[in-house]
């Protein structure tokens, strides 16, 4: 197991079968690496440390299909160090164990570093990354971990802070696009030389589909070149005619797009925050996008329904107290219609929220006075805000100098309800927009009045 994920044992073909076409075009060198120039051009300091052999303990973080594994592959054939490789989907915690005697031994005998590269890292609990550490710190092992994870998240930050982390991006359509074409004219591992016929128009819309991912590229590929041979007659003793793959042909054979989401990863939360932080920014095109981003993707329409009540009070408030209502009656109507009826409320909602006057007075006045709640010691409550249902409390004061609003002229008394030692703190400053606009304006007044009515007492 310790050996080699990339041995010929795992990849060879299984009953005279041949290789997948995404396996056959791997690139076998940092040249033929299509994408990610901004660490592999010539003079970068990943490429350099790789030909050089002279890599420290790394991290490639990025979505499948980027170049991760090909990437190791590399590094595998060109460095000098002991390479192993294996999956954390498939080892266990024997299996590193193993590994790390191993690497200790080769080191303390030979002189020789190991090289280790562990696809999916993210897939190894805490404990089970804490066993590569002593190994690194002793330089018997130079990590190289491969995740589509935020290794901030996943990967153990004892071991994450002595590693370099390198960010790969999705392939642009013009780098998957490349790739396709690559595979097309190679005759020795692609499909050049079987009469195939793709138009431009057609390895657009794969490279389209594919949505930055090389390896589901080939696939679809693959399977485009495999239906249209199978669609020639075997027996025919002519040379079989051109394979004509278009963009008809292409269509009928993509399924529904398969939308980069994990609820429960890292892009669950960027997409929900892009949504959050259009809305607040006033942009209803971007939020009713990043909306439809997240529903496509199989998104709980209840979660979505719940961060948009949350918006409506932190982003909004009494600059339009409308806008909770909005929120809450559209996951009433997600909640009663399901979906995918209730996208259409969940999208009202958004542009609704998206357009509306913006204020967090609200937030920030429940922030503040949170933190003094929580910050001072909880005084009693005043004598005059308390009820005094029993004679006892009645003759301990409790209720004495209350006013009775709706009895003063202006619905209005001078009457202190903070605690003595928040007397006169604001919490709550509305804004000059929306509605708040005019509380802003009762407040004044009514703060006024109270100070005419104390001058007169």
């Amino acid at each position: 197991m310790s050996a080699d994920l990339f041995g010929d044992e795992e990849h060879a073909p299984v009953s005279g079968s041949p290789a997948p076409l995404a396996d056959r075009m791997r690139p076998q060198t940092l040249d033929e690496i299509v994408g990610q120039k901004e660490l592999l051009a010539p003079g970068r300091p990943l490429r350099e440390a790789i030909e050089r052999d002279t890599l420290q303990s790394l991290i490639l973080w990025g979505p499948p299909g980027t170049g991760k594994t090909t990437l190791a592959r590399v590094i595998a054939g060109v460095t000098r160090a002991h390479f192993i490789a294996f999956s954390a989907v498939l080892a266990g915690i024997k299996d590193i164990r193993e590994v790390m005697t191993e690497a200790q031994e080769a080191r303390r005998r030979r002189g020789r570093r190991t090289m280790l590269f562990i696809d999916e890292i993210h897939r190894f609990n805490k404990a089970q990354q804490d066993a590569f550490l002593p190994r690194v710190e002793a330089g018997d092992i130079v990590l190289v971990g491969a995740t589509t994870e935020n290794p901030s998240f996943e990967v153990n930050s004892a071991l994450l802070s002595r590693s370099k982390v390198f960010v790969l991006d999705p392939l642009s359509e013009d780098d998957i696009a490349v790739i396709l074409r690559r595979a097309l004219d190679d005759r020795e591992r692609g499909l050049g030389g079987r009469g195939l016929d793709v138009d431009a128009d057609a390895l657009g819309a794969i490279a389209r589909h594919a949505n930055g991912d090389a390896r589901v590229a080939l696939n679809l590929l693959e399977l485009a070149s495999a239906v249209a041979i199978g669609k020639t007659d075997p027996s025919s003793e002519t040379a079989p005619a051109a394979r004509r793959i278009d963009l008809d042909f292409v269509s009928g054979l993509l399924q529904r797009r398969a939308l980069l989401y994990d609820k429960t990863g890292e892009e669950h939360y960027n997409v929900i925050s892009a949504l959050h932080k259009s809305m607040r920014n006033s942009d209803p095109d971007a939020a009713v996008y990043w909306l439809a981003r997240m529903v496509e993707a199989g998104e709980d329409p209840l979660y979505i329904a719940r961060r948009l009540v949350r918006f409506a009070s932190e982003d909004i408030g009494n600059a339009d107290p409308q806008a909770l209502q909005v929120a809450v009656a559209a996951k009433e109507a997600v909640h009663f219609i399901g979906m995918p009826e209730g996208n259409t409320a969940l999208a009202q909602a958004v542009t609704y929220l998206a357009t509306a006057p913006k204020s967090n007075a609200v937030y920030i006045a429940y922030q503040h006075a949170a933190a003094d709640a929580m910050r001072d010691v909880a005084e009693p409550v005043p004598l005059q805000l308390r009820n005094a249902p029993t004679r006892l409390m009645k003759d301990l004061g409790y209720g004495r100098d209350y006013r009775y609003a709706h009895e003063e002229p202006h619905a209005v008394a001078a009457m202190d309800c903070l605690p003595e030692s928040l007397k006169g703190r604001k919490y709550y400053m509305p804004r000059d927009r929306g509605f708040e606009k005019e509380i802003k304006r009762r407040l004044e007044a009514w703060e006024r009045i109270k100070k005419g009515l104390k001058t007169d007492d």
